[in-house]
């Protein structure tokens, strides 16, 4: 039963982090550089496990159940807890706004093979398509989609490494290049934000902490927590690698079309319905997520709870905001310095006021937590300039 667990915690943690974002790293692997990207990588991979290891640790020091919003009025005030719920809602509305982008993308690539069935359909066309689709199941509140969603980002993951193995005798080293072309300050701090969009999951460490309910089960918290960020980073530079390496400079914003004319198109194809399943399930599992937030926990009303679940992102869609790799970018950018902060500072008063013996304790010098701030800080400040 440990063992079991300590699985299932594994995977709500990588399900939650495989998502839209993956889709996005080869594009801006691709333009700035491998040198660039492995380094935010390097930077950004520790900094999401310290920050996932601090929620973990807060949670371990706290009695009761809450989730970020709740954590930070009990230790920071009332004017934090405003700022995560915020930061919380944002964030998921900016991500059901990828989906619906992404999306539109997949469904376009997927129909335009079968031009007998739908012709004459745009991208804009299809998100448009995909959301009305999703809308009743946000209404009627399908339980289903919880359960499938392990099983899809399974399989979603079985296909990267199919595409890595087929990719195989395509692959260039020359499409990798150790710099952009271009070393514009652009090209440099693209992937800054794609990647740390990647990289958030920490909604899911409340989750982990629930399945991981007995206390001999929490001594597996620190170190499921530790091989989740792992197993997410070795899938993500896998994915790049078979990408770039064969599609290179070609490589698209969202992936699948800019391997159409490298690898088989079946096999393109399958990875595109599967992406398609899986961020339709995604996008249904935050939309209800986000309805339930806002009706139970901030007194909603259902319609105004089901606007904002799903008819902002789509407004948002409507106003122009298409482009996929902008939108994971700002979000990964803001959102992470947002919460990160946050939860950095709800890290350092819950070691002093914590009311509960932690099954781990970080002992983490207070400059790691400083550098820390600063970068989530100097990241929002370049996003902000340069787009």
């Amino acid at each position: 039963m440990k063992n079991n667990s300590f699985f299932l915690s594994i995977a709500l943690l990588l399900g939650t982090m495989i998502g839209a974002g993956i889709f996005g790293i080869p594009y801006v692997v691709s333009r700035s550089g491998i040198f660039p990207a492995l380094f935010y990588f390097l930077i950004l991979g520790a900094a999401s496990l310290l920050i996932h290891l601090f929620l973990g640790e807060i949670i371990l020091r706290t009695k009761g159940k809450h989730r970020l919003p709740g954590y930070a009025q009990k230790y920071l005030g009332g004017w934090a807890k405003t700022l995560a719920a915020f930061s919380v809602v944002l964030g998921i509305i900016f991500a059901l706004l990828a989906y619906i982008i992404l999306g539109g993308n997949f469904l376009n690539i997927l129909f335009s093979s079968f031009p007998s069935l739908v012709s004459g359909l745009s991208s804009f066309q299809f998100s448009l398509i995909f959301s009305l689709v999703l809308f009743p199941f946000i209404v009627r509140k399908v339980k289903f989609v919880a359960e499938t969603e392990v099983l899809t980002n399974i399989v979603f993951v079985l296909i990267i490494f199919l595409i890595f193995f087929l990719s195989l005798e395509k692959l260039n080293l020359d499409n990798f290049s150790l710099l952009a072309d271009e070393l514009v300050l652009e090209n440099i701090f693209l992937p800054y934000g794609v990647i740390l969009f990647a990289l958030i999951g920490w909604s899911a460490v409340p989750e982990m902490a629930e399945v991981l309910e007995k206390k001999e089960d929490k001594k597996q918290f620190k170190k499921a927590i530790i091989f989740s960020i792992i197993i997410a980073i070795f899938i993500y530079l896998l994915f790049v690698f078979s990408v770039v390496g064969v599609s290179g400079k070609n490589t698209s914003p969202e992936t699948f079309s800019g391997l159409l004319s490298y690898l088989d198109p079946k096999i393109i194809l399958l990875g595109v319905l599967a992406g398609v399943i899986t961020i339709a399930d995604s996008f249904l599992i935050l939309s209800l997520h986000l309805r339930n937030t806002l009706v139970y926990d901030y007194g909603f009303h259902m319609i105004p709870a089901l606007f904002m679940s799903w008819g902002v992102p789509l407004i948002l869609f409507l106003l122009g905001f298409r482009q996929f790799i902008d939108v994971i970018g700002i979000t990964g950018t803001f959102i992470g310095a947002i919460e990160g902060i946050l939860i950095i500072l709800i890290f350092k008063k819950a070691k002093i006021l914590g009311n509960r013996e932690p099954e781990y304790s970080l002992k983490i010098p207070s400059f790691i937590t400083y550098a820390l701030i600063i970068m989530f800080v100097l990241g929002a400040i370049s996003q902000f300039f340069l787009t």
